[in-house]
């Protein structure tokens, strides 16, 4: 980041997805900074799950993260996220969520969440090159593919759990 982080009262936040696989499992990832506080999220699906899917979770647990309104810079590598907040969702929702071709939108449930979410702040959509050596999206990555790691792990134990639960299958 060139500027100081948390600037003018600003929080400074960097999204990204992940999916092994379009659809695959996907995780998300988010780095928060406001003056010299910092905070971290990740998560993820071990169901298959889409990469768009994942770009969207990652701003959406971001935003819902605050816990009071705030000015907000949200850095993300997702022209899907960018685009979508800033050109097609007014058109989704004057269309009944409809796209311009009639069809429903893609991930609605995801894109309503983050149009509450984002209602809540003053945000400013902004987006940066994926994997160009910027440190809040390279972290945001890395958080991202950990979330995808520890979905695909926390699976993998239950269907072991349950394969012992369940002898003879």
């Amino acid at each position: 980041m060139t500027a100081a982080p948390g600037r003018d009262g600003i929080v400074e936040i960097y999204t990204d997805g992940a999916c092994s696989g379009n659809p695959g499992p996907g995780g998300w990832g988010a780095v928060l900074t406001y003056g010299d506080r910092r905070k971290e999220l990740s998560g993820g699906e071990a169901a298959p799950t889409t990469n768009n899917r994942m770009e969207l979770m990652a701003a959406i647990q971001a935003l819902e993260s605050l816990s009071r309104p705030a000015r907000v810079r949200l850095h993300t590598d997702s022209v899907y996220l960018r685009n979508g907040i800033m050109s097609w969702l007014a058109g989704w929702k004057r269309n009944s969520w409809r796209t311009a071709s009639k069809q429903p939108v893609k991930n609605e449930e995801l894109w309503r969440r983050l149009d509450a979410a984002a209602a809540r702040h003053e945000v400013e959509w902004l987006w940066v090159k994926g994997h160009a050596g910027n440190p809040g999206n390279e972290r945001a990555d890395e958080l991202a593919n950990r979330g995808m790691a520890d979905a695909i792990a926390r699976s993998a134990v239950r269907s072991d759990a349950n394969r012992r639960r369940r002898p003879g299958k």
